[in-house]
């Protein structure tokens, strides 16, 4: 069989450094492609590898007032920024690797506290002037890297470009070009990296996989 991976950029950094911490750009795009590699050589399968998608967003250069800094931080100028420009750089001299890349919505970026640190607020466990910069995190939303994983799906499916599509991503706005390209006789896997997914979504997909243990001894995001 020829088998299309697709990757969700953003799903995968995420879960690759909680599970195995930070890496150089280099080493961390290294991996992602030997990941990605063990989809088409495992499981009893040797199949033929058509392309490895990968979709992402560019990094924001924008300047994002900070509230707890009381400044302007310029977000070109961070190390997030300079890695994840030469990540993608590496990805790009990659055989086989296309680069699909949406865009952040930048008029809507701003510094917020984290998830954590408002449950402390809450019960009381934190106080606000105890708060410290590690508290904050910025919020920027993508655009269009949905839509380009989906229209990628249904084009390879229409023009029966592949026959089977693994899909690394733990976000469920997939289901609809899953039941598209199924319908066209797509085999549909899903790797979800270990992360747990709606029960209801094992009826839209062929199978459930993921390749390292690693992944799957961590449940969570």
């Amino acid at each position: 069989m020829k088998t299309a991976i697709l990757v969700d950029g953003g799903f995968y950094r995420r879960r690759a450094q909680a599970i195995f911490g930070d890496k150089t750009a280099q080493a961390r795009a290294i991996e992602l492609a030997n990941y990605c590699k063990r989809h088409v050589n495992s499981h009893g399968e040797n199949n033929d590898l058509y392309r490895i998608f990968y979709y992402d967003c560019a990094p924001s250069n924008k300047r994002v007032f900070h509230p707890f800094l009381q400044k302007q931080v310029d977000l070109g100028k961070s190390d997030l920024y300079e890695w994840t420009m030469q990540f993608f750089d590496e990805l790009k001299k990659k055989r086989k690797f296309a680069i699909r890349l949406g865009k952040l919505a930048e008029e809507q970026a701003h510094y917020t506290i984290k998830p954590q640190a408002v449950k402390k607020l809450c019960n009381g466990s934190l106080i606000f002037s105890d708060l410290q910069e590690s508290d904050f995190c910025l919020e920027i939303d993508q655009k269009g890297v949905d839509m380009k994983i989906g229209l990628d799906i249904a084009s390879m499916a229409y023009k029966k470009q592949v026959d089977q599509i693994v899909l690394i991503s733990g976000d469920s706005d997939f289901v609809s070009a899953a039941k598209l390209a199924r319908r066209e006789g797509i085999d549909f896997i899903l790797d979800p990296l270990g992360a747990p997914i709606k029960p209801d979504l094992f009826e839209h997909i062929d199978g459930l996989r993921t390749c390292d243990k690693s992944y799957t001894a961590h449940t969570t995001r």
